[in-house]
């Protein structure tokens, strides 16, 4: 009996998609110092026959980096002095983080949440728990605020990802929290999930001037429909797109890309990108979950891009010379935009039901699984902000 396995299960679309960059080799970065003291670089001028060593070398990182604003993915910014954040998220993973380790320099972020006046005096005990949440998301929010130049987006609670009313509410309040110790708003953004309430929680913030970060993006029903509310950032997660197509079929989005011999996760990137720019829509684009530096590579031109230390670290250590031009080519473009076609369908101004039914159940499947754990995660912040409270000498 015959098999039937997964339209992205084969390596066709990984292999073509590399063929295309062109990649080359690439050496360690004491190998490469060794060689240019040893062997210099000769180049030979025509018109006087006379020659210079070329000793102008830069690092991946610098060449990408001219491309796309490169994010560190990292948990508790222990990493500052190697790759200096330009921007940050809190997050309840990342106050968990803090919490876990009490040597951390937002500690007192998070113990000044806990002895707030305000939440103390709260005789609900769920109103009061909720209140050092909130705080606590807050004071590390302005303590990261400080400490790079970009924006700092703040998470709001996933358990609220289907409640228009509770997100625009939630998001309020934290805003009025910022204001409260100095925060510019135009320093925030709020990181909410892509439910279809989420989206349209999105539009009524965004109409407010409270910039919104759309996140667990992974269609382009989504991409669309937070372009059309005017969300300031959308993140789609490449990687974990890549991972479902790998084991999963039945997903009409997912299977157009592969049976293309393209990446479903860096094709939805750039489907992404050309749509907002061909239509004026004012978002920028996030790029996620990425997996290797190829990945990069390949979503050059894409507004940001967040990477691991790991792979950050080794395109540090990746030197080339100037004139190497193979791999470090703009890949996403606002003219080449303009060239992209898309379908009657695709244009189409989206309601509730037209979302529902244009989201496959790749991306159905991935939304419900992001936010599980990020209500999970909230769950736990909760549970250990009721651990350690009242905290001593309160």
């Amino acid at each position: 009996m015959a098999v039937s396995l997964p339209p992205c299960s084969s390596t066709l679309f990984t292999t073509s998609k590399f063929a295309r960059c062109n990649v080359s080799l690439r050496l360690p970065l004491n190998l490469v110092s060794t060689l240019r003291r040893s062997v210099p670089r000769v180049y030979a001028s025509i018109s006087n026959a006379s020659s210079t060593i070329d000793t102008d070398l830069t690092t991946e990182l610098d060449a990408v980096s001219s491309f796309s604003e490169i994010v560190p993915d990292t948990v508790v910014f222990d990493d500052f002095e190697r790759f200096p954040p330009t921007a940050a998220t809190v997050s309840s993973s990342l106050l968990l983080g803090i919490s876990g380790l009490p040597d951390t320099k937002f500690r007192s972020a998070i113990e000044t949440a806990l002895v707030d006046s305000e939440c103390y005096e709260q005789q609900n005990p769920n109103d009061r728990l909720s209140c050092f949440y909130d705080k606590a998301m807050v004071n590390v929010g302005a303590d990261l605020v400080k400490l790079v130049p970009g924006r700092v987006s703040t998470e709001v609670d996933a358990r609220l990802a289907y409640d228009i009313h509770g997100i625009v509410r939630k998001v309020r309040d934290l805003m009025k929290l910022y204001y409260e110790i100095d925060v510019p708003p135009e320093r925030l953004l709020f990181k909410i999930p892509s439910t279809w309430q989420g989206i349209e929680a999105s539009r009524v913030l965004e109409s407010e001037g409270i910039q919104t970060h759309l996140t667990f993006v992974y269609s382009f029903a989504q991409v669309a429909a937070a372009a059309q509310a005017g969300t300031s950032v959308i993140q789609i997660f490449v990687g974990r797109i890549r991972d479902w197509s790998r084991n999963h079929s039945g997903d009409p989005e997912i299977e157009a890309a592969c049976k293309k011999g393209e990446d479903p996760g860096l094709a939805l990137v750039t489907k992404a990108y050309n749509y907002i720019h061909k239509y004026g829509h004012r978002s920028k684009l996030m790029a996620a979950a990425i997996r290797n530096k190829q990945d990069i590579f390949s979503l050059l031109g894409v507004d940001y891009i967040i990477a691991p230390l790991k792979i950050l670290q080794s395109l540090k250590e990746s030197l080339t010379y100037p004139d190497e031009k193979y791999s470090f080519v703009r890949r996403m473009s606002p003219s080449s935009a303009t060239a992209y076609s898309f379908s009657e369908e695709e244009l189409v101004k989206l309601d509730q039901e037209s979302f529902s039914a244009a989201m496959g159940p790749g991306a159905k499947e991935l939304l419900a699984a992001g936010l599980e754990g990020y209500a999970n995660q909230a769950q736990r912040l909760e549970e250990l902000l009721g651990k350690i409270w009242p905290p001593p000498n309160v």
